[in-house]
């Protein structure tokens, strides 16, 4: 333990030692003139924090501050009672005070306990409840704009978490300060009732035990409880006085100094103002030379001041020069140009209310919503999404980029809904024909007018906002699988290793690189299977991984792994899955012409027999369209990764299964046959 530690500990054991066992007087000095430098430090360390929770600790050395000075009085009331002596600190503070009148020395110590008890004391007190009461009211909406400065892409993720952790302990901070500005009341109590025993029971003792007279004994106990209480309550005052500064700090850049020079002194021409009231002042009775003297300090030093400004006002031009265009010339301004952002969502002028949140826009709100829906359902954490307006679009148009390249675009008529069609054309409905932007569906941009009378038919109606995070949505799932690079990799195996140190460790550095995962990670993505089940999917690759390193197959072994998850995300409530299967013919002809080489394996077919296949599934596909939303291909496991590669070029909605990937309790019904003899 370091000494400066173990120092803190001992003096702790020695407070409470302070309680009960009786100390000599030179040693109370000692004490006493530390109790002062102590609060001397305080004071001054209050004085010179820009933010509160630089001196974060102060609550807990509130408390023992006012312990330290509690023992101090219950010791020297000891000494004083039983010996008629305190030490000299106490003798000399009592002698110098009080003089020859014990009466005055009594008056001016209890106008200093009323100074520190109903104005220092009580003020702090009351600015610590009304602090802690706003800190907890304002932390909700402190952390929503942090949440949509994140969203915005003007902090980062580690920014974000160091501004969640100020907001938290700054609630905690003010919450404390309430309960140790507490202390420092019942300080000030305790002081006067110590003061009142001390001179009842001092006299009685001193007349009594001591055999004084009475003014003996008020002139010597008077003399040592007024030394006892100024030697207490002096520090206590500048304790009291740094707990006022702490907790009226309003937000600074500067220090308590700083801040009162240069903001009680920002106007000098008030300053003229105020020698003017000076001068004025000492045409009457009063000391003409003082206030003249008073008046000419003021005049000088608004000059002085306003010579500064005018300093500060000019700027050297070529000093500016100089700046911009080394900073032009820096690498680091060109390499900044470099970073591009994972998703970026630019918006026309007209669409600006979507995420001004004065204007009631909550689009900020819904990403953050759309972030924390896709690490459910995808398992992957999705990057921030950098949301700006951009007047080279038409007002209400938007678009979406994923890593620089354009993937989706959409337009919105932010006074209108969109009504979708329930499945037969209606014209009866007034609006303006468009599609649905994120699954291409016709739809209209109707007005509210018409909006009861759209649902009323059948239309499911949205407003732009719930189309938009929609279209944002869809659009991120579908590329989830570029997202996820090797960085997002890595952070998902460390996340893993906390649980599964053991599980993590067999797979990679060896035999899997980050980059092997990444790339089996990405080909279940692309199709649409979630992540989330990690340890799954890292058992697997710990199984197969020594016996191929082909991140294809390893994918396919995972969807294996993942069957229940896969039925459960195909099949009915009822355990039921329609399905078009591949003929026996079909699948021979495909495995026939698998080709192995060193870098892979893949699928070498004629084109004739390519675009008879494709053709046999697009017409099974659009045969059974109209009954199933999702059109399911069910094949052998030895052949789907190949099927599936041969059809998504075309036909990229169709969901290839094969049947290792469902549960033997599902039960699969055959909707269609592909085959092409």
């Amino acid at each position: 333990m370091k000494a400066k530690d173990l120092s803190v500990l001992l003096g702790v054991i020695l407070i409470i030692a302070m309680l009960v066992v009786p100390l000599p007087g030179w040693l109370l000095s000692i004490l006493i003139l530390i109790n002062i430098i102590l609060a001397l430090i305080v004071i001054l360390v209050s004085m010179n924090t820009q933010d509160a929770l630089q001196f974060s600790i102060f609550p807990s050395l509130l408390l023992l501050l006012t312990l330290f000075r509690l023992a101090l009085n219950v010791s020297t009331t000891r000494s004083i009672l039983s010996e008629g002596e305190a030490g000299g600190v106490v003798e000399t503070f009592g002698s110098f005070v009080i003089g020859d009148n014990p009466l005055v020395g009594f008056v001016v110590f209890i106008i200093l306990v009323i100074i520190q008890f109903l104005v220092i004391t009580k003020g702090a007190e009351r600015v610590s409840e009304v602090g802690a009461r706003f800190s907890l009211d304002a932390m909700p909406g402190k952390q929503m704009s942090i949440d949509a400065d994140l969203n915005a892409g003007l902090i980062s993720e580690q920014q974000a978490k160091e501004r969640r952790a100020k907001v938290e302990n700054e609630a905690d901070f003010h919450g404390a300060m309430d309960g140790a500005s507490k202390f420092v009341k019942g300080d000030a109590i305790a002081g006067i009732i110590i003061v009142l025993i001390n001179i009842v029971f001092g006299l009685i003792i001193g007349m009594v035990q001591m055999g004084m007279s009475f003014p003996e004994a008020l002139n010597t106990f008077m003399r040592l409880t007024v030394g006892d209480g100024l030697v207490s309550q002096i520090p206590a005052l500048l304790i009291a006085t740094a707990t006022g500064i702490i907790v009226t700090r309003a937000s600074s850049k500067g220090n308590l100094g700083s801040d009162v020079s240069g903001q009680l002194l920002q106007y000098p021409k008030l300053l003229f103002i105020a020698a003017g009231a000076i001068f004025l002042l000492g045409l009457t009775p009063i000391n003409f030379l003082l206030t003249t003297t008073l008046a000419g300090l003021l005049v000088l030093s608004g000059y002085m001041l306003l010579k500064q400004e005018e300093k500060m006002e000019v700027p050297d031009v070529e000093e500016e020069e100089q700046s911009e265009s080394s900073a032009m010339k820096s690498p680091e301004n060109v390499v900044s140009l470099l970073n591009m952002d994972p998703i970026e969502f630019e918006f026309g002028y007209a669409l600006i209310p979507l995420v001004d949140a004065s204007q009631g826009g909550d689009l900020l709100d819904r990403v953050i919503m759309i972030r924390r829906q896709l690490a459910i359902e995808l398992g992957i954490v999705i990057p921030v999404v950098r949301i700006r307006d951009n007047i080279q679009l038409n007002p209400n148009e938007y678009r979406l980029k994923i890593k620089g390249n354009e993937v989706a675009f959409g337009e919105l008529l932010l006074d209108h809904y969109l009504a979708m069609t329930p499945g037969i054309d209606d014209d009866s409905l007034e609006g303006i024909d468009t599609n649905e932007p994120a699954f291409g569906l016709p739809a209209k941009w109707i007005s509210e007018e018409v909006k009861d009378e759209a649902e009323l038919s059948g239309f499911t109606v949205v407003d732009p906002p719930s189309v938009v995070s929609t279209h944002i949505t869809e659009v991120i799932k579908k590329h989830a699988h570029i997202l996820l690079g090797r960085q997002e990799t890595k952070q998902l195996i460390d996340h893993l290793k906390e649980n599964y140190p053991i599980l993590a460790d067999e797979v990679t550095p060896e035999p899997l690189s980050f980059g092997d995962i990444q790339k089996v990670l990405a080909k279940l993505l692309k199709e649409n299977v979630s992540i989330r089940n990690l340890p799954i999917i890292f058992e697997t690759l710990a199984d197969f991984a020594k016996m191929t390193n082909d991140t294809e197959l390893l994918a396919e072994y995972a969807r294996q792994s993942l069957s229940p998850q896969i039925t459960k995300q195909y099949a009915k409530d009822d355990r039921s899955l329609k399905v078009i299967t591949v003929s026996g013919a079909v699948e021979k002809m495909i495995a026939e012409n698998i080709q192995q080489t060193e870098h892979g394996n893949y699928l070498s077919l004629d084109p004739e027999s390519q675009q008879l296949i494709i053709k046999t599934v697009s017409e099974e596909v659009e045969r059974i369209a109209l009954q199933e939303d999702t059109a399911i291909l069910l094949c052998s496991p030895a052949i789907r990764m190949y099927m599936k590669q041969l059809v998504e070029r075309f036909l990229p909605q169709v969901v290839v299964l094969s049947y290792n990937e469902l549960e033997p309790t599902v039960q699969v019904q055959s909707v269609g046959v592909v085959n092409v003899a």
